[in-house]
């Protein structure tokens, strides 16, 4: 069976890569023309597939590209050269060879990595570029912004290392204006320093993303954004520079009812029978699970949609299976039918956003939790 069939698949997430070209358009037509677009695709590309998504945003012009780690680098790098690529996370002494095996650009915190690259890159007689990160209030990555003079005097009398960029990462872009002004005036301070050391001309400043771009002012050198979550659809928010950018969700998520039978009123639902029915009652059961990223916050709380109706979660969400009410639907579904956790169907819809709220979490952490065992599904065409 091949299971990345649609139409064979138990449970899948299917992924727009033209509804993911088209944001990028948008975003970039919002954003200042001398502003880098820097792809965030971390986490595999937030679950939705690193190779095609990273792919499909290289044809559509994105300057640059943001990972985690070494390994999320390296496999983008093997599809193309022409990208700058920045590992957001510390590398390890271990995954030092990579950099220069593949011409990767390292984030910078302290002066032990400035010494241990420097050394390294003077013993292979090359060159490495580096961005410094600086922390302004997020407390983790980067040299703290009252400390960073050495670290920044420090990379300066480096060799064999060039400062191509300098950023720092805003802790509460969504909630607390204040204290992202805070930060990003922190940030200024210490651009200031580095202008002592290094040109900045030649660096890219980056400090945004779609959150923190409400409080963007032109008038600073940030020449950059870094772009993760809005690029795959997730709405703006309401005061940002992006407010008017309608983009469309990218991933859509699915499984199938296998099973639709009646069970009389006072029948206990699931494991730890956390519901029992209330009434003479008709369940379907869908073939997935938390093992396939339904949370198991959905239990008793949770909606699909099923032939264009929201149908209730019943009792505890298994690892492989999940139980809802389907009785109240004009007409039962069969075995077979779709069930939709995310996205469109029969003119209703469920968004990345409701659906985190019933796990009562993130939608960052909804669509990483969607699992290998899902398979991706690529819609490709451009309409």
């Amino acid at each position: 069976m091949n299971i990345f069939n649609q139409e064979q698949a138990r449970c899948w997430a299917e992924i727009d890569l033209a509804a993911l070209e088209r944001n990028l358009f948008k975003i970039r037509s919002a954003l200042p023309g001398h502003i880098r677009y820097v792809a965030v695709v971390k986490a595999d590309a937030y679950g939705h597939g690193l190779a095609q998504t990273a792919a499909r945003l290289m044809q559509s012009g994105a300057d640059m590209f943001a990972v985690a780690n070494v390994r999320e680098a390296v496999a983008i790098r093997e599809m193309g050269s022409g990208w700058p690529i920045l590992v957001l996370s510390a590398v390890l002494p271990h995954e030092d060879a990579y950099l220069f095996q593949h011409n990767l650009i390292p984030t910078i915190s302290t002066l032990e990595e400035i010494r241990r690259l420097d050394d390294k890159a003077r013993a292979g007689n090359t060159t490495l570029n580096v961005h410094l990160k600086i922390d302004t209030g997020m407390g983790r990555l980067g040299a703290w912004h009252e400390q960073a003079e050495p670290v920044i005097e420090g990379l300066g009398n480096a060799t064999a290392l060039k400062l191509t960029g300098i950023f720092t990462h805003f802790s509460s872009a969504p909630t607390d204006g204040d204290f992202t002004s805070l930060q990003r005036n922190r940030f200024l301070a210490v651009l200031e320093q580095v202008a002592k050391f290094h040109e900045l001309e030649a660096c890219l400043i980056h400090a945004d993303n779609s959150a923190s771009l409400r409080s963007f002012d032109q008038s600073n050198p940030f020449n950059a954004v870094r772009v993760g979550l809005l690029q795959f659809g997730a709405a703006p928010y309401p005061d940002s520079l992006f407010a008017n950018v309608s983009t469309e969700p990218v991933l859509s998520f699915h499984s199938r009812v296998s099973l639709v039978k009646p069970l009389p009123q006072g029948t206990p639902i699931s494991y730890g029978r956390l519901l029992t029915l209330q009434r003479l009652s008709h369940i379907a059961v869908l073939a997935a699970g938390y093992a396939d990223g339904i949370p198991m916050k959905f239990t008793n709380r949770g909606q699909v949609l099923i032939k264009g109706s929201r149908c209730p979660v019943l009792g505890r969400v298994t690892m492989d299976q999940l139980i809802v009410d389907v009785t109240d639907l004009p007409r039962l579904p069969q075995s077979g039918d779709v069930a939709t956790f995310i996205g469109k169907r029969g003119g209703k819809e469920i968004t990345v956003a409701e659906f985190s709220k019933w796990a009562e979490t993130i939608p960052w952490e909804c669509f990483c939790s969607i699992s290998q065992r899902v398979p991706r599904i690529y819609k490709t065409f451009r309409e």
